[in-house]
């Protein structure tokens, strides 16, 4: 059956920030920031996006400063020196957040702001502490991967399913909406900040009682620039899931 239509409206007292780390993203970045604008604006939502930017020598932050002028007072630019990782620009990011409910996702178009809508109809319906986009249940799906990169995010999801129970059907996923105050808890409560971040902070929501809804999504794999991942990555999770097992 077809998902009905969402069906968010404004509510005075919710402003949506969505945190977005980029480095080398000045292809992808103005048309997401057009996207977002455009689903928060059909949708009569406040809403608000803080690019945090790692040094991009790609002219990402020149792209970032015109965005900033268009889209005025809707975004703004937070930049920091070097390369310093994903999970440090979230927390970073958060601290120029004004919304109450924040939403991270990935800049290259693997999340489309298509399905941020669902998400906040879930979490007013339900009051849930965290709604996660999932490609692994209902009619979510992974397109542009091959096979071999299926299998391993589908391997690496079982793996840590497995060892950990946390209760939700895509662990790694990073297309999260979170009430702010259990988010900024949840960053006050572990200490992962790497590629192991995402799982992390999912456990960690299980075993301090939170609750967290899923929406199916469909994940596409970015069209410009290059993946961010590779095998140390891969080495890190697999490390992360045995310290969460142990830790948590």
């Amino acid at each position: 059956m077809a998902p009905s239509k969402p069906s968010a409206g404004k509510d005075s007292k919710d402003v949506y920030s969505v945190i977005l780390p980029t480095y080398n993203e000045r292809q992808n970045l103005p048309i997401i920031t057009w996207l977002l604008n455009k689903t928060f604006s059909a949708h009569n939502l406040d809403w608000e996006l803080v690019i945090v930017d790692d040094g991009s020598p790609d002219g990402t932050q020149d792209v970032a400063r015109q965005l900033v002028k268009a889209y005025a007072p809707h975004v703004q630019l937070q930049t920091r020196t070097g390369k310093l990782g994903l999970g440090t620009a979230y927390v970073h990011g958060l601290q120029f957040a004004r919304g109450n409910f924040i939403i991270i996702m990935d800049a290259d178009f693997s999340h489309h702001p298509k399905f941020i809508p669902r998400m906040i109809d879930l979490q007013r319906k339900h009051d849930y502490d965290i709604v996660t986009g999932t490609r692994y249940a209902g009619d979510g799906g992974v397109y542009g991967w091959d096979l071999r990169r299926k299998l391993t995010s589908k391997g690496a999801n079982i793996f840590a399913d497995t060892v950990l129970r946390p209760g939700v059907s895509d662990l790694t996923g990073s297309f999260r909406l979170y009430k702010r105050a259990v988010l900024e808890k949840l960053f006050a409560q572990t200490d992962a900040r790497g590629f192991t971040m995402q799982m992390a902070l999912a456990v960690t929501a299980k075993a301090k009682g939170y609750s967290i809804g899923e929406v199916p999504i469909s994940f596409v794999d970015r069209v410009y620039g290059d993946s961010k991942l590779g095998g140390e990555e891969i080495v890190e999770y697999a490390k992360g899931v045995l310290k969460l097992w142990w830790t948590v």
